[in-house]
Parts: C-alpha cells; structure tokens; sequence
C-alpha cells in the first residue's frame, strides 16, 4: 500500500472480541471496501467464547473448543492483536495495549485509532467479602468452567477415600458440599446441570453418590431466575428443591476460607468449593476512561456514540444502552440487560452507525425487542419464554437447545455441538479429570483478568 493509500485509510480499532465487537467487525468488513478501512480487533484470545453454554463445558457435555469460535476463520479481513487494552488516550487517539504472550504480559505500547469502538464486555460482579477473591471460583471463562469440572471430580475423588472416622466423616462433608451464589442464569444453571451430570457419572465412586452431595444455592434477591418472571421462577425454584437442592433467598457471604462458607443469615456451611455468579459488572477499563458512567457502565446515545467524544462509540455489557424497545415515555428509558442476545444485535448496530460515518449506510438508533430468554436445567428439564410464551420440560429444552444453535455464529461450532449433545444420548457419560488448571489461575482475579487494571492504577499513582 502506497503512502498516500495509507493517508486516507482509516484505522477502526475495536477493544474487546465478545458479541459486540464481533458482530461489529462482521458488518464493518461485509460492507466497508478493503481500501477505505483498516480493521483493527484487541483482544485476549483468539476466539469468541458463546459463553451461555459454560455450564455444559463445566459437566463435560460440550468440549470447551467447540463454543470458541476463530476469529481468525470469522473475520478474515481483521488484524487481531492478542492483548489487553488498559488505557485510553482520547485526545491523542491512542489505545495502550499489553500484549497477551506465552509468559505472561509483554510491554504496553500505543496503538493509533481513527475510529473507537469500545466493547470490553463484563466481568463478574464481586464485592468486598473476607475471602471471597481467594476462594470463590467464577463461570465465565473456559478457563474457569474446565476447572470447576475438574475441580469437582477431585472433591468427590478424596470424600470417597476418606475413613470412616469422626474426623473423616468431617473432611467429606467438606468435600461433598457445593454453596453457589446467585440464582441467576449462571449459578442456577450450574448447579442444575451439574447435579444431573453427578448422577449420570456416579458410578466412578465405590462408597459415594451423587445424592450425598449438599447443593447450596444462594442469593440475596427473593427469587430464582427474575429475568425469566414470577411464573417460571416459581417453576424453576419448585424444581430444584424438588431435586434435594438447598435453595436459601434473601441471604449472601458474610465471609469465606478454605473450609467453610459463613452466611448473612448466621449460619455456616462446611464446604470445599464456593462458585460465585452473582451477576455481572462492567469491565474494568470502562472506570478508567474519565467519562460519565451510569450504574458502572458508559454512558452513550442512542446510536452508541459517547456523547461529547467524537468518533468514539461504545456497545455490549459495557455500555448503559438506553432501550428505546421498553421505554415507557421520553422520561422513563431504563439500559438494555447485559446478555448476549443484546450484545449481538448492538454490535451489528455498532457496524452499521460507524460504517455511516464514514458514508456508507445510514445511522440509526438502537431498538431491539427482547426475543426471549431460556435456561438449561439439565436432563430434559428447561423454561423459557421466546417471544413472551412461557414453556417448561421437553418442549422447554427443545426451545432452548434451538436457540443456542441459532445464536452460535459460526456452522462448524453448531455441528460441532450438536454432535456433542448427540453423542450424549448415545455414549457412557465423560468423567475423565484431566487437572489442566491451576488453582491460582482460576481465581476470579486471574482469570478474568481483572487484576491487570490494578497493577496499571497502583503503578500511575506511584508515579
């Protein structure tokens, strides 16, 4: 490419490569011309996680390699950058990116940017419980699904060796207790799917099975699954304690160590394994940037632009989106939910206002109704609610298998898991443990990558 090529292409960096910015990427190579634009995707990995089927990678239903989608393959126009965006020069129109290398974190340097579009995503909402960032392990990485599967198994592995002794019996009912909090979609759906997984698998155990293990599920909200409404809630909530699971509302940590979980209500629960899902919070990175925020997410308009920024626009769970789908007058517009469904259909909005201003196509503001939601409880037991119907059982788990092969976003991905939830009927159960996960790197910290933008904070304020 020429010099004066170079001086009228225009670099569009993308930070972060979940729902939003892929989907945004998509629209920007399909109809921008190759000459006219740079694409430029930084992210950690080199795939889109379809994060919505963790919990099938956590029981081994799915392999997790099946629900990351190449970038690569998806956006063959896109020069991906492996790393991590820590800062952001608006001024200057620079990102700061630390590469993502074989050891750790190589050295931050300044990537140029034409047009911004900021799609970080979310992380996992944690607060400032004793210790929780220790011991408590998360379910939005592949990372941390892999391991809790793992994990699991190893708990079960040393109850079923334990003597029959006071102080045995002690160590496994440690071993054998699982405390999840949020019953939201992800701590619902774990310990949904993973309790039928335990049954389908015990087998592997001479003096253990899975009834003897305790399912604790906690929030501190006053029902089960809330997106989903009081019907199918209700339904949901009916169903698990109808399986033997300890559903206990309106409570939360007070504090956590290595054996045992002390809860708000004054009791306490001996246990070796404590997920945490209570819900999700933006990405650090979001906090970082100087600019209005609104329940921790950035502020934008309607088409996705930050106000009072040019050329800078912003999408996915990072983002306060008002949702013009639900608003009930001009004074009550409340943000979209942070899900994935959102996310994609506000990075192909994303793709298409960034593509106007650069004259191609025309911007519009984004609206999208709700198409329903769905949540997997394991076995042939499911709810859901597309387009507002509620379902439950068969018909449920029909929906909701349907849905998740219609959202995958690449055909080799959804042959890929249907083939998994074929040979599922078909094949003995897997419950291999593989330990390919270290402890430390499964904390929800390291993992998800949070602790990066602490090391930045502590390292400009020492400056």
């Amino acid at each position: 490419m020429s010099d004066a090529d170079q001086e009228k292409t225009t670099r569009i960096v993308v930070v972060g490569g979940g729902f939003a910015g892929f989907y945004a990427l998509k629209h920007l190579q399909k109809h921008l011309p190759a000459g006219q634009v740079e694409l430029v995707l930084v992210t950690p990995t080199d795939y889109l996680l379809y994060s919505p089927l963790l919990p099938e990678v956590a029981t081994g239903v799915i392999e997790a390699r099946h629900i990351a989608v190449s970038l690569r393959r998806a956006l063959p126009r896109v020069r991906l950058v492996l790393g991590r965006v820590t800062a952001v020069d608006l001024d200057g129109r620079t990102v700061t990116v630390t590469p993502v290398t074989p050891g750790g974190l190589g050295e931050p340097y300044a990537e140029p940017w034409d047009r911004l579009l900021l799609a970080p995503g979310s992380v996992t909402r944690q607060f400032d419980i004793p210790g929780v960032a220790e011991h408590a392990r998360g379910l939005k990485t592949l990372v941390e699904a892999v391991y809790l599967r793992d994990h699991l198994l190893q708990m079960l592995d040393l109850a079923d060796a334990e003597p029959d002794t006071p102080a045995g019996r002690a160590r496994r009912s440690e071993l054998l207790t699982v405390v999840a909090v949020g019953a939201g979609y992800t701590g619902t759906e774990f310990v949904a799917q993973t309790q039928r997984w335990l049954r389908t698998i015990e087998a592997r155990w001479g003096r253990t099975r899975a009834e003897d293990v305790r399912w604790v599920l906690i929030d501190l909200a006053e029902a089960v699954l809330p997106e989903l409404g009081p019907q199918l809630g209700s339904r949901s909530l009916d169903l698990l304690r109808k399986r033997g699971i300890d559903v206990r509302l309106g409570v939360t940590v007070k504090s956590a160590d290595a054996h045992e979980v002390e809860l708000t209500d004054g009791t306490t629960v001996p246990a070796r394994t404590l997920v945490w899902g209570a819900g999700v919070t933006a990405n650090p990175l979001v906090a970082e940037l100087g600019l209005p925020l609104r329940k921790g997410r950035l502020v934008v308009e309607t088409d996705l632009s930050v106000p009072g920024v040019p050329d800078v626009w912003a999408a996915g769970d990072a983002a306060a989106v008002p949702d013009l789908a639900t608003a009930k007058g001009q004074d009550d517009v409340p943000d979209t939910p942070p899900t994935a469904q959102h996310a994609q259909r506000q990075g192909t909005a994303l793709g298409r206002n960034v593509a106007a201003s650069l004259g191609v196509g025309e911007a519009r503001p984004y609206r999208h109704k709700d198409l329903g939601l769905v949540a997997d409880l394991g076995g042939w037991d499911a709810v859901a609610k597309p387009l507002g119907v509620p379902l439950t059982g068969p018909l449920a788990k029909v929906v909701t298998r349907g849905y998740h092969l219609y959202a995958l976003p690449a055909m080799a991905n959804r042959l890929r898991v249907a083939v998994d939830w074929l040979w599922q009927t078909v094949l003995p159960p897997e419950s291999t443990q593989l330990s390919v996960v270290r402890p430390e790197d499964a904390r929800l910290d390291a993992a998800q990558a949070t602790r990066i933008y602490d090391t930045e904070r502590a390292a400009r304020d020492a400056g």
